[in-house]
């Protein structure tokens, strides 16, 4: 990381500049050895950060945190201590956003934080639940063992929500496939079929009058329509992203015909699991239902 700073040397001069160090307390020091008193120390925030923006929209894979977990907590079961064992898997791994993330969490230990307290910074990689456990362990000293246990819990759960998505799979090309076809229908078959009814100068059952007038509101509107739909979409995934619209976004998942009953049995099994797992590590119970809800 940049900081700015504004300090004076041994012979009064104000002097002004940039440095990067790993952390504030890093800058500091090193202006402290290179005999300047430190008046200001900021940290350079730029207007454009493509890390950030990177990072935004770019995710880490479970199976690369599951992986991480089991091969830490067989570090720390040798021997090794955390910064030592953060080090050396943050070599190992190829996800650029994991690799930042592991070397942040090695500056925050290394500046005296706790394992569980580092990690809590980044939960986009690392769930509530995830630094919860790393703490229980940390209590009891039993670390390693809850990190087996957490690397097992998000293996199944993974697994489970991979089947899940299977199962979702064929219904959703169906309707993709529906709704093509009948685009294809709209905008090429019934337009030449209308022509070929109007040549005959007879009335039409009213079924197929009213799928004429229908095919000809969507020729003349079909494009507002199209508009219409994606404008309701991109407000509908805002909503869902607030706590109101998040509740009932999960309410109508469970209602589904079918899907509804999948998503449920889904659920169920992972807040089984995750009582099960911290539980067994040795959290109170109304803890457990605060990090399970």
């Amino acid at each position: 990381m940049d900081y700015q700073y504004v300090g004076c040397t041994e012979d009064n001069r104000i002097v002004k500049g940039k440095l990067s160090a790993p952390s504030e307390e890093a800058a500091g020091d090193m202006l402290v050895y290179s005999g300047c008193r430190v008046l200001s120390l900021k940290k350079v925030t730029p207007f454009f950060q493509a890390e950030k923006l990177t990072a935004r929209f770019s995710r880490i894979n479970p199976m690369e945190i599951i992986m991480f977990t089991r091969q830490l907590a067989l570090l720390l079961e040798s021997g090794t201590d955390v910064v030592t064992s953060l080090e050396l898997l943050q070599a190992q791994v190829t996800n650029r956003n994991l690799k930042k993330t592991i070397a942040d969490v090695v500056n925050d230990v290394r500046g005296g934080s706790p394992l569980s307290q580092a990690l809590t910074k980044h939960p986009r990689a690392f769930p509530q639940m995830y630094h919860r456990l790393v703490a229980v362990g940390e209590k009891t000293g039993n670390l390693e063992e809850v990190l087996r246990r957490a690397a097992d819990y998000m293996e199944r759960s993974a697994t489970t929500q991979k089947s899940v998505k299977n199962a979702l799979v064929y219904p959703a090309i169906v309707s993709i496939v529906a709704i093509v076809v009948i685009g294809v229908l709209v905008a090429f078959v019934f337009p030449a079929f209308t022509s070929l009814y109007a040549s005959f100068n007879v009335e039409l059952p009213a079924a197929t009058r009213a799928l004429i007038a229908v095919t000809s509101w969507l020729r003349s509107y079909g494009l507002w329509l199209l508009l219409g739909i994606v404008a309701i979409v991109v407000v509908g995934f805002a909503y869902t992203k607030t706590p109101t619209g998040r509740y009932q976004w999960g309410k109508l998942m469970l209602t589904l015909p079918r899907i509804g009953h999948i998503n449920l049995l889904n659920e169920l099994s992972r807040c089984c699991r995750s009582m099960s797992l911290l539980f067994g590590s040795g959290l109170p119970l109304p803890e457990i239902m605060t990090l399970v809800i």
